[in-house]
């Protein structure tokens, strides 16, 4: 090829190459301005949302039970505002454990509140932080925009919500209002008392096929921060021993990788979600669970088809199901509460009983970190446990679930919570602190820890 020929092809290549550069100029410059589209991160983010929503303000239309049935309403009403006795004041609501949301409560209110100008001995301030959507847990539904209290539901925050310390106001107990902290067990809340306002127990003693004075002698045995699942079951409302049959309100923190998560191991975080709106929030559902028809074991709830619940029900109506996967997702995205060293554990200490908790002490052999629960069948049987086999026995499986141990030291400190509801641990809250734990293992299982060896395994405790 000759010079000019080739000075006539580079001249045309790069002719070809300026339009091939303008050509794609313009599509790298929206490439760079437009983030890529990313569908499972959009997902996520929309699940969160309505997970929350869920968790927080979603009643399942459980008011047909708690306001239409238990007619609960007029009981927090009282005669004066058309309700029935004395009425529900604020100081009685918050001793009973509800919790009021800070965020939902308006700057004036705040100052009103602060300055001791609100009456809290008087049902119709219980009215108007329902009407505001304040009480954690609790949705009021009003007649219009009166102050007409018509009837009343619940949310999976009631039992698995409190606040932090954040307020203060005279009248009111540090831990009373404040920020919410999702996912925490409210150690404070005396469901069984609540209840046992109802002005209207025919729903629960209908189920139960008990009088009302049995119902109520099994509601306010149950006492602060606990609840009795297998109720509505088994009609168990006592142990051989005489105690309640209520188990402690577990958290819903720190769920993430677990595979059982009550007490005694029921299912998934997904099928307890559906049992509780379905069968113990009372919401409007469909629920399948074909154990409950063992009517020698749970011969309440075969009574009363609780294992085939609703099975006509259109799904248009279902106002539970549509529901659980974002719920789900949102309740895994609740981290473990992080202790602080120095302050929540003794760094030193806690390293000596990192040692002891994976040699001497055996833990880890069940509580396997970093989930503190077995990664599989985290089940074993009260035979293996070495202890009363009751509560395991109102289960399916007969067996404990390895609890996962994140989060030990908010009791142990009593965070957030009532100085006398500190503590309690194991199922039913037998023992009342960390250490009692660590010496019944001991004893159970012939570890023979020295003095030393379990305050430094309970500092370790402290440290998860």
């Amino acid at each position: 090829m000759g010079t000019l020929s080739r000075s006539r092809s580079v001249v045309i290549s790069a002719a070809l190459l300026a339009a091939c550069a303008a050509m794609w100029t313009p599509a790298r410059r929206v490439t760079a301005q437009t983030a890529p589209s990313d569908p499972a991160r959009d997902n996520a983010g929309k699940m969160f949302a309505e997970g929350r929503q869920t968790f927080r303000f979603d009643t399942f239309g459980d008011e047909a039970f708690w306001g239409d049935g238990l007619k609960l309403h007029q009981a927090i009403e009282g005669s004066r505002l058309g309700g029935v006795g004395p009425g529900v004041s604020p100081k009685t609501a918050l001793a009973v454990g509800l919790k009021i949301d800070a965020d939902a409560v308006p700057p004036e209110l705040v100052t009103q509140l602060k300055s001791g100008a609100v009456n809290l001995d008087d049902p119709a301030t219980t009215v108007a932080l329902l009407k505001l959507n304040a009480v954690i847990g609790v949705t009021g539904f009003f007649d219009g925009n009166s102050n007409n209290l018509k009837s009343i539901g619940i949310q999976c925050a009631l039992c698995h919500s409190t606040v932090d310390q954040s307020f203060s106001a005279p009248g009111i107990p540090p831990g009373n209002v404040g920020h919410r902290l999702d996912g925490w067990p409210n150690r404070d809340l005396n469901v069984g008392a609540i209840v046992a306002l109802s002005p209207d127990l025919t729903p629960v003693t209908t189920v139960l096929g008990v009088d009302q004075a049995t119902v109520l002698k099994v509601l306010n045995a149950w006492g602060p921060g606990k609840f009795d699942a297998e109720l509505f079951l088994d009609g168990k409302g006592f142990r051989p021993d005489g105690k309640s049959a209520a188990t402690l309100i577990p958290p819903a923190f720190g769920m993430a990788g677990v595979n059982l998560h009550t007490w005694t191991g029921w299912g998934s975080v997904t099928h307890w979600n559906a049992f509780v709106a379905n069968l113990e929030m009372h919401g409007k559902g469909r629920f399948w669970d074909p154990r409950l028809n063992d009517a020698s074991q749970f011969p309440v709830a075969a009574r009363n088809g609780f294992g085939n619940l609703n099975p006509t029900l259109s799904p248009d109506d279902d106002r539970i199901t549509p529901k659980l996967g974002a719920l789900h997702f949102y309740q895994l995205s609740l981290p473990s509460i992080q202790p602080r060293p120095g302050i929540d554990f003794d760094v030193a200490a806690a390293a000596r009983g990192d040692e002891l908790f994976s040699g001497k002490a055996n833990c880890n052999s069940c509580h396997h970190e970093p989930l503190w629960t077995e990664p599989g069948w985290n089940q074993h049987s009260a035979e293996e446990m070495k202890i009363d086999s009751f509560e395991a026995d109102r289960s399916p499986g007969h067996a404990y679930q390895t609890m996962n141990l994140a989060g030990l030291f908010v009791r142990e400190r009593g965070l957030f919570m009532f100085p006398q509801n500190k503590g309690r641990f194991y199922h039913d809250g037998r023992f009342q602190t960390l250490m009692d734990v660590v010496n019944s293992y001991d004893a159970r299982f012939n570890l023979g820890l020295t003095d030393q060896e379990k305050h430094d395994l309970v500092e370790y405790l402290k440290s998860l």
